[in-house]
């Protein structure tokens, strides 16, 4: 199988900036953008502005009321709030809504059982019926949308010629919507994971559009970067779906449901990992999977805490892109991964996670 080399080559151990074709420093608000984005000069740098800001995570300390702040503030104290253990007052999740703690409650049973589950360090040994467990009422939280290709979507002649590149952290309701997208799509991508605590990969993002805000999309074949999870959703399905909208409740759902994979999951997928690699490796690792499989959710995560760029091969039901998979596994299961650095093919999501936390810990903290 022909693994390509990753777009953001290594040089003197640094990334160079993915988008060397149109870097922010010679972005114009002429330059196109799709959705309902437009091009905007803010404060001497050119980024991407919605008529409806309402939602990804950023890290702008602006302190208007409005839906993105909110999800902003959300997400900002999601994950130390879940390793508390708080159950005392709801999060507000918009202006207009707010989550009940009592997911929450029951959340905590499930970590007095195993007190290293989740919270601790995620290379030690876990409770995997309980690690299932939480990722299978996630993927029901979240039924029917990322497991299936959509019928539309099926001819692979619409496939971009170029990948797209996808900058996101796991944890984020917002990304995930895009995911979701992505699989109904049968698109392939390539992921920049950026967790809290990410330099190399956040740090790309605000070079290449002016405000670290996720999730963040780059299409080189029509040059366009976009900020806002509803604007890129709406793009993806124009420009590759052949002029079709989103699935019915794709976007309105993830108001409702789109944050409980994150509260069941205790913010797994949010952070950087303290021992994660302070470099990326030479060639991006390849998953196979499908953005609502509980399975290839557990490993996604471990890519995003360890910073680990890859590119993410969309396997949903009635993917075009099967037999790839059977060609390579022999199998039709995910998650599958392949590292073109080691040679390493693994199909078990234990063996995968294991191998990743083994091979790309950082040698001085290892």
């Amino acid at each position: 199988m022909s693994i390509q080399s990753p777009c953001f080559p290594v040089v003197n151990g640094n990334l160079r900036l993915p988008i060397a074709s149109f870097p922010s420093s010679t972005l114009r608000s002429g330059q196109r953008i799709s959705g309902n984005g437009a091009w905007i000069h803010k404060r001497g740098r050119v980024c991407v502005k919605s008529e409806a800001n309402t939602d990804e995570e950023t890290s702008s300390s602006s302190s208007e009321s409005t839906t993105s702040g909110n999800a902003s503030s959300f997400l900002s104290v999601l994950c130390p709030l879940l390793k508390l253990f708080s159950v005392s007052s709801p999060f507000k999740l918009s202006a207009h809504q707010s989550v009940s703690f009592s997911v929450l409650t029951i959340r905590s049973l499930f970590f007095s059982l195993d007190c290293c589950f989740q919270g601790g360090d995620p290379s030690q040994q876990r409770n995997h019926a309980l690690e299932v467990a939480t990722s299978s009422l996630a993927s029901i939280a979240r039924l029917p949308w990322g497991s299936r290709v959509s019928s539309m979507s099926t001819d692979v002649s619409s496939s971009p010629p170029l990948r797209l590149q996808l900058f996101e952290f796991e944890a984020c309701p917002f990304c995930r919507r895009v995911r979701e997208a992505m699989t109904e799509l049968d698109l392939s991508v390539e992921v920049y994971p950026c967790p809290k605590g990410s330099v190399r990969h956040r740090e790309l993002v605000r070079r290449s559009g002016g405000q670290e805000m996720f999730p963040f999309l780059i299409d080189r074949n029509t040059d366009t970067l976009m900020y806002e999870s509803g604007d890129i959703v709406k793009y993806l399905f124009n420009q590759y779906g052949n002029g079709r909208g989103p699935s019915t409740g794709l976007l309105e759902s993830t108001l409702f449901t789109g944050w409980m994979p994150t509260l069941l999951r205790a913010g797994r997928g949010m952070s950087l990992w303290d021992k994660a690699p302070t470099d990326p490796p030479p060639q991006m690792l390849e998953l196979f999977s499908y953005e609502n499989n509980s399975y290839a959710r557990l490993v996604r995560e471990a890519l995003c805490e360890l910073e680990l760029p890859y590119v993410l091969h969309n396997i949903g039901e009635g993917s075009t892109r099967m037999r790839s998979l059977l060609n390579v596994s022999g199998s039709d299961k995910v998650p599958f991964l392949v590292d073109p650095n080691t040679g390493v093919q693994l199909g078990d999501y234990q063996k995968i996670l294991a191998y990743l936390f083994k091979t790309y810990s950082s040698p001085a903290s290892a």
